[in-house]
């Protein structure tokens, strides 16, 4: 028998709406990339949760943009039809689907700050990182849309009310200047937030399109401006979803956090905790971009104490990577897990062990 019992050390916190039933502490963001040792470079206050009310200033301005999106759809493809411009009806669908793509990251957002439950003991934070991938999707609909329209247009030119479409097409960019203002703190941190934000501004460059167009329509009296403007905004709209559909799809798919590195982080356990004398199974994966989930195998030098073996490693990984919440299995001999798994795993960090047995 070993002396010392498996230990498994689990942080308790809470976790957006409420407390994970699991208690595996798991909140932080992705690891920053290493200095060549394991070192993480955090800004301040990553990792850190925002604040209630920054909750509560993203759910409001989710709201308003979805009223305001919305109306204006009703306002465009009405301004469309009286001014038979395609631009401008093309562009209404558009900020129609555009206003579908933000009620649903808007109920997204509200989901997820329900509390964890027996059924769900994450809670509902990733459906944030769902509804991205959905919106990233409609997205790349819209783009292959607008290509279509933009053909018929370009095969068959007709003519346009121009000034009043130029009118319209104005309002539109005003609106969506103001429901972009709204969206542009959240969407730095919130992925759902950005998938809402690139909506508006596909819409923001679909009305500056529309302005463009009906100016140089109005003056020049040249009809093929519309759709080659149009193809231009596609461009734009399908690099941005693209990038978001990837991304979305990683984390859905509990892929490695950007920049983190599994090796680097076991010798940099290595070499600031001395109790520990190797480090294999290390997992990391996330839950939102946000919250990066970490979990590892840490085996104990001969007599070294597990409780604060493991409190050294938690303060590690929170001080160096801003990982707050992570599962740690403490072994006092060898890997409990099959074999040839561990025999997989026991190639971490060798250099960093011997360079620590010759000080």
């Amino acid at each position: 028998m070993s002396e010392h019992p498996h230990h498994h050390g689990h942080d308790h916190g809470a976790h957006g709406g409420g407390a994970h039933k699991h208690h595996h502490d798991h909140d932080g963001p992705h690891p920053a990339a290493g200095d060549g040792h394991g070192h993480g470079a955090p800004a301040a206050g990553a990792g850190r949760p925002p604040a209630p009310h920054a909750h509560a200033d993203t759910g409001a301005g989710l709201g308003v943009v979805f009223w305001l999106i919305g109306a204006f759809t009703i306002v465009e493809a009405v301004g469309g039809w009286m001014s038979g411009s395609l631009a401008l009806l093309a562009d209404a669908g558009h900020m129609f689907v555009d206003t579908l793509a933000i009620a649903l990251a808007y109920a997204a957002h509200r989901l997820a700050q329900r509390p964890a439950s027996d059924l769900r003991s994450f809670g509902h934070t990733r459906l944030q990182v769902l509804a991205a991938f959905v919106n990233s999707i409609l997205l790349l609909a819209i783009v292959v849309a607008i290509v279509f329209e933009a053909g018929q247009r370009l095969m068959t030119p007709h003519p346009i009310n121009a000034p009043l479409a130029l009118a319209v097409a104005l309002a539109g960019v005003i609106v969506n200047l103001v429901a972009a203002r709204l969206l542009h703190h959240g969407h730095e941190h919130d992925m759902n937030v950005r998938a809402a934000y690139l909506h508006v501004l596909s819409d923001l460059a679909g009305s500056g399109a529309a302005v463009l167009a009906a100016a140089i329509v109005w003056k020049t009296g040249w009809l093929a401006a519309d759709p080659w403007l149009s193809l231009l905004v596609t461009a734009l709209i399908a690099v941005g979803a693209w990038r978001l559909l990837k991304h979305s799809a990683h984390v859905l798919q509990e892929g490695t956090p950007e920049g983190f590195d599994a090796d680097a982080l076991g010798r940099r356990l290595l070499a600031a905790v001395p109790t520990v004398a190797n480090v294999h199974h290390v997992h990391a994966w996330s839950l939102t971009p946000r919250e990066t989930l970490l979990t590892l195998h840490a085996r104990l030098a001969p007599g070294a104490d597990a409780g604060a073996t493991l409190i050294a490693i938690k303060q590690v990984l929170v001080a160096e990577y801003a990982i707050e919440h992570s599962t740690i299995q403490i072994e006092p001999a060898e890997c409990v897990d099959v074999a040839d798994r561990c025999a997989e795993a026991a190639r971490v960090q060798p250099l960093a062990s011997a360079a620590r047995a010759l000080r």
